[in-house]
């Protein structure tokens, strides 16, 4: 595997000056993950959001792979003769906790990591893996430097580039003019870099209109947008402004004038965008019901009848769980050997057919354009397309 260098780097949460010591374990076979005997129990210790301010990310994540576990096991929790012995450990949304944690699993023996719905927590436990040499299969965490950090790093979700790929499945790229409109903030600007990057090196003539963190009131910049005659506005937004931010899009006319585009998240949200919602267009990650694949299904049955609700990410705890179970199957007690076996590993994951890419381990998976309905006072989501996953890959990295 290569590297990835500095591709659209500027896309992703900036995390630096992170001073991670290393914690290696004793031996390369030591605790329950490779003592020599078949039979052993296996250690995989899952570091996630069971608490703080993405915790219901990190319910759908446990959910999802809890899911998995029981479908890549045929229900028997075991592996090629070894029981597998899961741990859970609240992260908090806090990277000093989860490299914290994370060392502890190591020094314990365990040889096999995964979680996160962070990228300021997943980029320092990549970190713990390389140094370490342990294989860390991460969660949502969607930061695109997750991909090609090194050898011992998988993700288990979509990344941000894959997010913006598909945006530009709306309307032809090449010549057309885009505007990106978002919070002037690290995450709005790391957005407009993936555009630039992604859509602007397909021919798109990218610009923008940056909104300061405090505004309330919108009308002065969504006559910016109305102003600049795109072909698409893409919105990157989060917070509690979203429901008037889309309000005063909607007031002006933006809604009507162009093609806006914007990411659909978890089902909290469906409600934010009021009577707009039914004239934005929505790139997907998942929503439940997206795939319509017996892998899929089994997911959905197995997660309602565990008492759960399916959402955004739980696709991606149950790819996790299956990426997991694949390399125990390989090379139980080898990380090296792990390693070696998801790298160009395809597989039916619940969205599809899905593959570990050997070069930089992108998750080649496929994406969704989507459209919010009114069903009584709710609004639900209903499928226009499936995106296939090799024309929204992310590019490859180079030496």
């Amino acid at each position: 595997m290569r590297t990835r260098k500095s591709l659209m780097a500027v896309a992703a949460a900036a995390v630096t000056g992170l001073a991670l010591a290393a914690c290696a374990p004793t031996g390369a076979t030591t605790g329950g993950s490779g003592d020599g005997e078949s039979s052993a129990p296996i250690d995989v210790g899952i570091v996630y959001s069971e608490s703080g301010p993405l915790a219901a990310y990190g319910a759908a994540y446990k959910q999802g792979f809890e899911a998995g576990i029981d479908h890549a096991t045929d229900g028997t929790g075991t592996v090629a003769g070894h029981e597998l012995n899961v741990t859970y450990h609240d992260d908090a949304g806090d990277p000093e906790k989860a490299v914290s944690q994370a060392k502890d699993l190591i020094g314990k023996g365990y040889q096999i990591l995964g979680g996160t719905v962070v990228s300021g927590v997943a980029l320092p436990l990549a970190e713990q893996a390389e140094q370490n040499k342990v294989l860390y299969v991460s969660g949502p965490a969607a930061v695109d430097t997750l991909t090609g950090i090194n050898r011992y790093t998988f993700r288990s979700g979509r990344q941000s580039l894959q997010d913006v790929a598909a945006a530009g499945t709306f309307v032809d790229p090449q010549g057309a003019k885009v505007v990106v409109f978002a919070q002037d903030n690290a995450f709005g600007q790391g957005n407009l870099a993936a555009v630039e990057g992604v859509l602007g090196g397909q021919g798109a003539e990218v610009s923008s209109v940056l909104v300061p963190e405090d505004a309330t009131e919108f009308t002065p910049f969504a006559k910016k947008v109305l102003d600049a005659k795109a072909d698409m506005v893409f919105v990157a937004w989060a917070g509690a402004t979203t429901g008037a931010m889309w309000q005063g899009l909607d007031q002006q006319g933006v809604l009507d004038e162009t093609t806006v585009v914007t990411g659909l998240g978890d089902v909290a949200t469906y409600g934010a965008y009021g009577d707009a919602a039914e004239k934005v267009s929505f790139l997907n990650h998942y929503f439940p019901g997206a795939a319509g694949t017996d892998t899929e299904t089994a997911m959905l049955d197995a997660v309602e009848a565990a008492g759960g609700t399916p959402d955004l990410f739980t696709p991606d705890g149950f790819v996790a769980a299956q990426l997991i179970v694949h390399a125990i199957e390989e090379g139980a007690g080898d990380v090296e050997a792990m390693v070696d076996a998801l790298e160009g590993y395809t597989f039916e994951g619940p969205k599809g057919e899905t593959t570990v890419r050997a070069s930089d381990h992108a998750l080649i998976q496929p994406m969704y354009q989507a459209r919010l309905v009114k069903d009584g006072d709710a609004w639900t989501p209903e499928l226009v397309d499936v995106i296939d996953g090799e024309s929204v890959a992310p590019a490859e990295a180079t030496d």
